[in-house]
């Protein structure tokens, strides 16, 4: 089988409904899937979903033997969204690294950003204060553009933030989806969407129908770490998505940057906490571009 049958292959089985980590699950129970013929993969298929515990496996299996290429391919074509796989050369190295990527990333935008080769996650509260925009604005404008590329999660407070300061900073931005391309949350930054996917990127591990579940936020969370050689947080208190993020940042093997903050604050508990942990406490953006190799300008 040709590396794009593989694609193709991989494209049937997420629009059939098998999650990213059911697929890891099913090439390990059967490494050769892949070069099957058809009905060896049926067979192989069957014995899988029957065998792993998925709520409704007649469904999943019936969407996969009805579903065609071409019915898929016109639908991303709808939505206007396009897909890379883990063979193709522009999938993003750093990802391959975590132990379960994606196999196939849906986009809109400009996929050379996948090539760049700086890359810095920023996470933080949903609530940030003002803080959040005043440090990232301090701090973005001292990057030496375009060598780093801002990647966060396009959620409202420190997420749009981060992605807002990048774009009013020429820095690039990727923003990672918690859902399908044809929905959208929180509605109030959908004009900023708008505008990185003109100006940058967005990506999505799930088709252009899934709509976002509370589940798939930190599965969300592990791209924007493991497309990151480092994860910043803004502001975050000591339990919160934003420190689901840093466990898996730790996990990848990833540097973890927090702004200072104050014991008397809430919102900044988690940075502290971390601070304590051993998480680099981010003065100036030299801080950070120190284990970059891009150079300082302060």
């Amino acid at each position: 089988m040709t590396q794009h049958e593989s694609t193709l292959e991989l494209l049937k089985l997420r629009y059939a409904g098998y999650t990213t980590q059911q697929m890891i699950r099913l090439f390990k129970f059967c490494p050769l899937f892949l070069s099957l013929t058809p009905s060896d993969k049926m067979t192989n298929l069957r014995q899988f979903t029957y065998t792993s515990k998925i709520r409704t496996p007649a469904a999943y299996l019936t969407r996969y033997s009805e579903l065609s290429i071409s019915t898929i391919l016109n639908n991303l074509n709808q939505h206007g969204v396009k897909y890379i796989s883990i063979y193709d050369a522009t999938y993003p190295c750093l990802l391959k690294e975590i132990y379960d990527p994606p196999f196939i990333l849906f986009y809109k935008g400009n996929i050379e950003l996948l090539q760049h080769t700086h890359y810095l996650g920023v996470v933080g509260s949903r609530q940030s204060t003002a803080y959040t925009a005043h440090a990232l604005s301090f701090l973005f404008s001292h990057i030496p553009t375009p060598q780093l590329t801002i990647v966060s999660g396009l959620a409202s407070g420190a997420d749009s933030e981060a992605h807002q300061s990048a774009l009013q900073n020429h820095l690039p931005t990727i923003g990672v989806l918690a859902f399908g391309h044809a929905h959208h949350y929180p509605k109030s930054n959908l004009q900023l969407r708008n505008e990185i996917e003109e100006k940058g990127l967005t990506i999505s591990e799930y088709i252009p129908e899934d709509e976002p579940r509370k589940y798939k936020f930190p599965e969300r969370n592990r791209l924007i770490s493991g497309l990151s050689q480092g994860v910043l947080i803004t502001e975050s208190k000591e339990r919160s998505g934003a420190q689901i993020t840093i466990d898996l940042a730790l996990q990848q093997n990833r540097n973890v940057y927090v702004l200072p903050g104050s014991i008397f604050q809430e919102l900044t508990k988690g940075n502290l906490k971390r601070a304590q942990e051993g998480a680099t406490i981010v003065l100036e953006i030299g801080d950070i571009l120190i284990d970059y190799d891009c150079g300082n300008t302060m």
